[in-house]
């Protein structure tokens, strides 16, 4: 290990325990060692880098003081995980991030004892730290719960009905603000360090306890002006009004990579157990120490693999364009014939294009914050006026807006136009990511057309016949990554609504594909033939309304029909075989053999591996045909 990688203390701790005798300055040595091992282990794997390197500092105090995993240390989304997952013994694992058989990128319960709630989605952190703090007064334990939420999480709306519920109960909960983006705290200096340490020590929380107490003997006019009057006193100071109307007791804010303010504020917060909520509010900076990223931290969120000195990210060079840009640079098209389409993002603007869409057309894209739930509605009372919004929502994400999805688009059968990234499996983000469950979850609604792109030139289309359908809602799915690099046309065309298409004709074998396992059918339909089996391939493109003509058609003419979608049980196969059930094409000598996901939840690896592991490749439609033929012995599905 080179000199500028030397790490003396961090080598001696193995745990948390470990910390617990370290002095200030200590510490302080062992927060800048840290900085730098996070550093270097990113430029290696790739990973969620600027947020990690913004709680370093946080990350130290915490682990210093409170006695984890006995105290319950909850990280929101966990980008911010890795230091916590350094002093957790799992250092000598860290090169694993990501990758298969690896470390996942966020907190997960079956890793280590020290992450006691799974985090990747948003803003969940106060309501588990809530129904763990419950837990232990139920069960008469002492321990802390620490719920670590960053700003933009706090856009979302179930922290403010977690922080409302804590608000209105008595149980011990701390809730650390993680203020690193938003600007929504006054300076940080010494002043505000010195009334953060006064306001959270107990002497001067006894005397308000006092004082509350006092207040409790007025007329209830006297008593409640006389609360607010020192609510709103401190507010006023530090800013945290909102937040003791919502039941919590508001520290801060405190500079988050001072340790010498840091550390005797959570001491006192530790050491007086006769509190209810509190909420930490401390502010850092994103990319903190490492100048690259401090510079430019939307870049280095989340990293490629990079080199350190220069902060160079190794990006391998694209072969075809990535089905998010396709997406972007089609909805522009689109919007620049018809100035009614707006577009709408949940704090994914560079996810899923739409900071191409927002250069062009500032006034017409909307980031609602982390809150798909309000994103839905939003986009459904645009639709009521006439507009045509695209919702650009992860598959993964948009599960968190369903009811909305259901009551408000749905049933009122808007013109909402879903457009799903993340569809399929999405490689080093793993099973939370994954966009498993749309093709079911919105299959089963009615009113709904559901579109599947087999490569980024039928992404194309789809954006183009989104924009046409004007009296229901729409969705159209595309995975992430790269295209196949097909000739692209110059502008999308509108296709028919519930028409597939047939791509390869045969004779006994039929492949029915939805979305990107097109080209593994073809593939597969390649080997089929140098076996004598001819077989017939086709793109459903559709998977509501179905083209019961081209499924009918592929059932009476084979014998073997085999569908094929990086979706799970539940989804397109299902609506085929309900409509081959009731058009008695079942009871003829039929072989249906339906390819979907497999039923359990995939941990982070390659996305070639992860599609071999689901069964899903061109190997496994070759094998499913030679089984229904009786020529080789079946597979079993793969199951949790």
């Amino acid at each position: 290990m080179t000199e500028d990688f030397a790490t003396p203390l961090l080598d001696t701790i193995k745990l948390p325990a470990d910390m617990k005798n370290l002095s200030l300055a200590e510490l302080k040595q062992l927060a800048d060692e840290l900085r730098r091992e996070t550093v270097r282990v990113v430029s290696i794997t790739g990973g969620h880098l600027g947020a990690s390197l913004g709680v370093v500092e946080l990350t130290v105090a915490l682990h210093h003081l409170f006695d984890t995993p006995a105290d319950r240390l909850i990280w929101d989304v966990g980008h911010q995980c890795y230091p916590h997952k350094i002093l957790t013994g799992r250092r000598d694992r860290m090169l694993t991030l990501r990758q298969g058989d690896g470390l996942s990128g966020f907190t997960k319960r079956a890793e280590s004892e020290y992450d006691p709630f799974g985090a990747a989605h948003s803003s969940t952190s106060i309501s588990a730290g809530l129904g763990m703090a419950v837990a232990r007064d139920l069960d008469g334990r002492d321990n802390h719960v620490i719920a670590v939420i960053g700003d933009g999480a706090m856009t979302a709306g179930m922290a403010y009905e977690a922080m409302n519920n804590a608000g209105s109960m008595d149980s011990r909960l701390l809730v650390v603000l993680n203020d690193n983006d938003m600007s929504i705290a006054p300076p940080v200096g010494a002043l505000s360090a010195y009334l953060s340490r006064l306001i959270s020590s107990k002497p001067y929380r006894s005397i308000r306890h006092i004082g509350r107490e006092m207040a409790k003997k007025f007329p209830p006019r006297l008593k409640t002006a006389a609360m607010r009057a020192e609510e709103y006193g401190r507010g006023m100071v530090t800013g945290g009004t909102l937040f003791e109307e919502l039941g919590f007791y508001y520290v801060g804010p405190i500079d988050g990579h001072n340790l010498e303010h840091l550390l005797p504020v959570l001491k006192n917060i530790r050491d007086d157990r006769e509190n209810g909520p509190i909420l930490l509010h401390v502010v850092t900076q994103k990319g903190k120490g490492y100048e690259p990223a401090e510079k430019s931290d939307d870049k280095y969120h989340g990293v490629a693999k990079f080199d350190v000195v220069t902060g160079k990210q190794h990006k391998p060079k694209a072969n075809a364009p990535s089905y998010t840009g396709v997406f972007a640079k089609a909805l522009i098209q689109e919007a620049e014939a018809d100035d009614r389409i707006v577009a709408i993002t949940a704090a994914m603007p560079d996810g899923t294009g739409l900071n191409l869409f927002a250069e062009k057309y500032p006034k017409r894209c909307f980031d609602v914050g982390i809150a798909e739930q309000h994103g839905v509605t939003f986009a459904a009372g645009l639709a009521t006026e006439g507009f045509k919004p695209f919702a650009a929502i992860y598959s993964t994400f948009l599960q968190r807006a369903y009811d909305q999805v259901v009551h408000d688009v749905a049933i009122q059968k808007l013109p909402v136009r879903f457009a799903i990234d993340r569809a399929g499996l999405v490689g080093a983000d793993g099973a939370t990511h994954a966009g498993s469950f749309d093709i079911a979850y919105l299959g089963c609604l009615p009113n709904f057309i559901i579109m599947a792109a087999a490569d980024e030139a039928e992404l194309v289309h789809m954006v183009a016949t989104a924009a046409q359908i004007d009296d229901r809602p729409c969705a159209f799915r595309y995975p992430r990554g790269e295209g196949v690099g097909v000739d692209m046309p110059e502008r999308g065309k509108p296709l028919e609504i519930g028409r597939g298409r047939i791509v390869r004709e045969g004779t006994t074998v039929a492949i029915l594909s939805l979305g990107t396992r097109l080209q593994d059918a073809l593939k597969a339909a390649e080997e089929l033939a140098t076996m004598g089996l001819s077989t017939t391939v086709a793109d459903a493109r559709f998977a509501k309304p179905l083209d019961e003509d081209l499924i009918c058609r592929l059932a009476r003419e084979h014998e073997v029909l085999i569908t094929v979608e990086e979706g799970s049980i539940g989804g397109f196969a299902s609506q085929v075989l309900h409509l081959l059930a009731h058009r008695g094409l079942l009871e003829n000598g039929l072989k249906v053999r339906p390819l979907v996901m497999a039923d359990t939840f995939l941990d982070q690896n390659k996305p070639e591996i992860m599609y071999a592991q689901a069964g899903l490749t061109s190997a496994d439609i070759v094998t499913t045909a030679l089984a229904a033929l009786g020529r080789v012995e079946a597979k079993a599905p793969v199951r949790a």
